[in-house]
């Protein structure tokens, strides 16, 4: 089959769309697939071995485009534009059997569709309508429209691939003619060595007991949650939270928030690791934190949280509990008193620690593999090519 694959945003980088798109593409080579690849101009290329190929095509770099960022802003629509043009000149050199198109995306494969007949796949990453109206008050005035269009491009679909069950649920309401769900993987397998990758403590001089969180550091992961909330643990615990990730602005905002709290001592960021660091990260950690506040979508990290075996505190919404239970985590409201308390506790009880750490890590083994992600996908690309076959597509 031949496939254009639409990913709006820059590839490859080591964040949460762009590793899902590459542990797609994995699977489609080992199927045998003919992918082309229509990425920003931004990211880093990447080989793919398997009886498949994988092309990837870039939009060349539009004025003041640079360093795009995860979710709506101008740059993205402005790079959308580009990408939109493109992939009409390509489909119209290139007979493609079907387009697979990621988020936003998912509008142009809709008109491609419609111009040039090729069936296409929605990969539901997150609900667009509500990201723009939490990011943009005034935007709420337009929800009605903005999910009638995500209706629309919903039902049009030959199929939805959501990444979880919350997506899944909106998709089927939409009326989805078929719904798969391509759950997120851990990016770390526990039992192997990190070798050579840093873990924090002897940087930093740590010994006491330390809360880790991996991930950007956009407003809707709660760091003011997250630092609100330590700042109330009492400091005789002597504890320590570590920050991994974020932009040089961000990290810059949170330090400073940080400082006003009187927590530059006991808070350290560290900026950007890579996510072969990871196990090596989280295996010096005693509790891995969420406090993410908005949205429905899984966050990716909390399957590489759960396969570390280490205890995770998380808030108590849909966006963790889809995934995680109070068997597997520690869930607390979002707010300071009682994230707080959730952080005191933890730190205080290693048995609990230990049982929430064991009983997540079997979860992600039984229930998140890799292979069930390649299970996933063949089924979704063998139920397309079967309708490909009873409809002459």
């Amino acid at each position: 089959m031949n496939i254009l694959l639409l990913a709006p945003h820059p590839f490859y980088q080591e964040r949460g769309t762009p590793i899902a798109v590459d542990l797609l593409l994995q699977t489609l080579v080992e199927r045998g697939e003919q992918v082309d690849v229509l990425t920003y101009h931004e990211g880093t290329d990447r080989d793919y071995a398997g009886p498949g190929t994988v092309r990837i095509f870039r939009i060349a770099a539009p004025p003041g485009c640079r360093n795009i960022r995860p979710g709506f802003s101008l740059k993205k629509l402005v790079a959308d534009v580009a990408l939109y043009r493109l992939a009409v000149r390509m489909t119209r050199q290139q007979r493609y059997d079907l387009i697979h198109a990621v988020e936003e995306s998912v509008f142009m494969a809709q008109r491609l569709s419609r111009r040039m007949g090729i069936p296409y796949v929605y990969d539901m990453d997150s609900c667009m309508s509500q990201q723009i109206a939490d990011k943009i008050p005034l935007a709420k005035l337009l929800l009605p429209l903005m999910r009638w269009k995500e209706g629309r491009a919903v039902r049009n679909a030959a199929a939805v691939a959501a990444v979880c069950d919350a997506l899944a649920d909106q998709a089927r309401q939409h009326g989805a003619p078929r719904t798969v769900i391509l759950r997120d993987v851990p990016l770390l397998e526990p039992a192997t060595p990190a070798g050579g990758a840093r873990g924090f403590r002897r940087e930093l001089g740590l010994t006491g007991p330390v809360l880790l969180y991996i991930g950007n550091l956009e407003p809707y992961q709660g760091m003011d949650l997250l630092l609100d909330s330590f700042a109330r643990v009492p400091r005789d615990l002597s504890a320590h939270l570590v920050v991994v990730g974020g932009t040089p602005a961000h990290v810059a905002r949170y330090r400073h928030a940080a400082e006003k709290q009187g927590l530059q001592d006991t808070v350290h960021f560290l900026g950007p690791r890579p996510v072969a660091e990871m196990a090596a990260l989280m295996g010096e950690a005693d509790i891995l934190v969420s406090p993410r506040i908005h949205g429905t979508n899984t966050p990716m990290k909390i399957y590489s949280y759960m396969a570390a075996g280490k205890a995770i505190l998380a808030t108590d919404l849909f966006t963790h509990t889809q995934v995680l239970d109070a068997e597997t985590a520690c869930l607390a409201a979002p707010e300071p008193v009682a994230f707080a308390a959730a952080m005191a506790a933890l730190i205080q009880d290693p048995e609990q620690r230990r049982r929430l750490g064991a009983a997540a890590q079997h979860s992600a083994a039984t229930r998140f593999s890799r292979d069930a992600f390649q299970r996933a996908v063949n089924d979704l690309y063998d139920g397309l090519g079967q309708r490909g076959a009873s409809s002459n597509l």
